[in-house]
């Protein structure tokens, strides 16, 4: 579950990390009302689970009520990778801040460690600084078990080469955080920026935070977070129909039963030079009535230009799920291919299910069959650039 801004920083306040006073508001008028509440200068920020705001104009500064209102009303007005702005977090203005960080933990599954990354150099995208200064980055691998001790956090702070002032600040903060990730049990826990200011003080100026769904029965106060209301149209309808839905950027549409499978399918969509519109996790099975569900989340996006259904089946027969998607796919109105890749228990009798349907032409031509995950997503990558 992807939190927003102002509850990543209310979970971030249950473990005693430092954030700057906010309150959140749906209107103009609201944020002028806020502002008045916590004194200017004021920041004002779009609540979309999306990066790059600020340079989309989605983060205003403002020192009066007249601007506040200006900026807040035209933030709202905005739409952001593809997520309308309803909901904007007025918080403090910090206008003493004498260096921008970033902090972040999160799992590296091929090492099965906690990897935490550190840098001083924040306030930007942290894909730029690898990209342009990769040793800007100092990284650390935490066995679970074993915790991050104090003095590991201070060889890990003063590798990275922050400033001398601030690195009992930031040893501090990154404790705090790792103690947030692991007994708040988050898929990923980040700060970006993590100011400095000229006073000594370090503070957390922004959080983005995902917790694991798997951990929920540990966390009723979970269930504030889920009371959120869902910003972005698409993922609104999938989670009217129980599905577990992320929108992206791109224009080919993952379907796939199981995280861990839609997560790969994302991958090998971008190694064979495409991008995903989505991730989308259809369950451990493919009935007709998810996969229509599916199909119309997708077909009310129209960036999505050809939707990519990925099925393994285990205890789920692939007979059901071929007879699953070709039931699906008659109660919907596509406007784009649906290229399927059918594998696991039975999946020779779902293969012939479907290949019956493609040669009865059934669909116009829409529905096609791969033999392999990567034959797969190269045809529906090649249906994207207009080569196939």
């Amino acid at each position: 579950m992807d939190l927003f801004e102002y509850q990543g920083k209310q979970f971030f306040r249950q473990y005693d990390i430092p954030t700057v006073a906010g309150d959140m508001a749906k209107t103009a008028d609201e944020a002028v009302a806020v502002a008045a509440t916590i004194g200017y200068p004021v920041a004002i920020k779009a609540q979309v689970q999306v990066g790059g705001r600020g340079k989309a104009g989605g983060i205003a500064v403002v020192h009066n009520a007249e601007d506040c209102h200006r900026e807040a009303a035209r933030i709202l007005e905005l739409v952001i990778k593809g997520h309308p702005v309803h909901t904007l977090w007025v918080e403090k203005g910090v206008d003493n801040i004498a260096k921008e960080y970033y902090v972040s933990f999160t799992l590296d599954r091929s090492k099965k460690l906690d990897l935490g990354m550190l840098s001083a150099e924040g306030g930007v995208e942290i894909e730029e600084v690898a990209k342009n200064n990769p040793d800007a980055i100092a990284t650390i691998y935490i066995n679970p078990i074993e915790g991050l001790s104090a003095e590991r956090a201070r060889e890990w702070v003063t590798a990275a080469n922050i400033d001398a002032g601030a690195v009992d600040g930031v040893i501090e903060m990154v404790t705090k955080l790792y103690t947030a990730y692991v007994k708040g049990d988050a898929d990923l826990a980040e700060i970006n920026p993590l100011v400095y200011t000229q006073d000594g003080k370090v503070i957390a100026l922004d959080a983005k935070v995902s917790l694991d769904n798997a951990a929920h029965g540990r966390h009723k106060e979970w269930e504030a977070f889920e009371k959120a209301p869902i910003l972005d149209e698409r993922e609104r309808q999938a989670a009217e129909f129980g599905l577990q839905y992320v929108g992206l950027e791109g224009a080919v549409g993952i379907l796939a039963n199981g995280a861990g499978l839609a997560m790969s399918t994302l991958d090998i969509v971008n190694q064979v030079g495409g991008s995903a519109a989505n991730f989308l996790d259809i369950g451990g099975g493919a009935k007709a009535d998810v996969v229509a569900n599916a199909l119309t989340v997708l077909s009310g996006d129209h960036a999505v230009k050809v939707a990519f259904i990925n099925i393994f089946g285990g205890i789920t027969r692939g007979e059901e799920v071929a007879q699953g998607i070709v039931e699906g796919m008659s109660r919907v109105d596509l406007h784009f291919p649906v290229v399927v890749r059918l594998d696991g228990t039975n999946a020779e009798q779902g293969r012939a299910i479907l290949d019956a349907a493609i040669q009865a032409n059934r669909f116009d031509g829409l529905l096609i069959r791969e033999d392999t995950m990567l034959s797969a997503a190269q045809r529906a990558v090649a249906i994207v650039k207009g080569e196939a």
